[in-house]
């Protein structure tokens, strides 16, 4: 494959495209999508098939969703906030389920790399050093794409206890703002019902 194909493939432009830019971490995600539906012999989820736990909040997410069709607002992405770069699919018909880990050092960015993120992120950065930053984080993101996926992840078969499916019910009003709310999210206070953040309020 010529160095610049793999950033061509289709799918990972759909990622870039959903994503707003490429980088390493939207890289990782795309891979780990990948293995995972290979390894439970599914495809993209059109409704619910899949069930994607997402331990980050970072890039990697945003590729799980356009990949596996898991996505907040079908009911079958969930974030567990550990901050690691680990996402598992769950097949709910066949209720096999794999985690797929980033090993170690997998994303190990340079000195270089680091203080121009800095930089950038301080709005410090000379339109020079963002083009060195673009160039490497391309390099790096090229290199996430082009490796065995046996040297980016752990790949380990688990047991999820399947969630029921998304709710779909009907909406109540709260009393104090007046807006509607799923109705299991209201809660009696003092004869009335209250969504949570009208709840909280003094």
């Amino acid at each position: 494959m010529k160095p610049n194909q793999v950033l061509e493939e289709e799918n990972f432009k759909r990622c870039v495209d959903f994503h707003g830019h490429i980088c390493p971490g939207l890289a990782i995600g795309y891979r780990a999508a990948q293995a995972g539906l290979r390894w439970l012999e599914e495809s993209r989820a059109g409704d619910e098939e899949l069930i994607a736990v997402v331990e980050t909040d970072a890039c990697g997410a945003d590729a799980i969703q356009v990949i596996t069709g898991c996505t907040l607002g079908k009911g079958n992405l969930f974030h567990r906030d550990l901050g690691k770069q680990a996402f598992t699919l769950t097949g709910r018909k066949s209720g096999q389920g794999v985690r797929v880990a980033l090993k170690p050092g997998v994303l190990e960015l340079s000195d270089r790399h680091r203080q121009l993120m800095d930089r950038i992120r301080a709005g410090t950065a000379l339109a020079e050093e963002r083009r060195e930053f673009q160039g490497l984080h391309l390099e790096t993101s090229r290199d996430i794409l082009e490796k065995p996926m046996e040297d980016l992840f752990t790949i380990q078969k688990i047991n999820l206890q399947v969630p029921p499916k998304a709710k779909i019910e009907p909406s109540g009003i709260c009393s104090r703002c007046g807006e509607p709310v799923m109705a299991s999210r209201l809660e009696e206070k003092e004869g009335v019902f209250l969504c949570r953040d009208c709840l909280q309020r003094p």
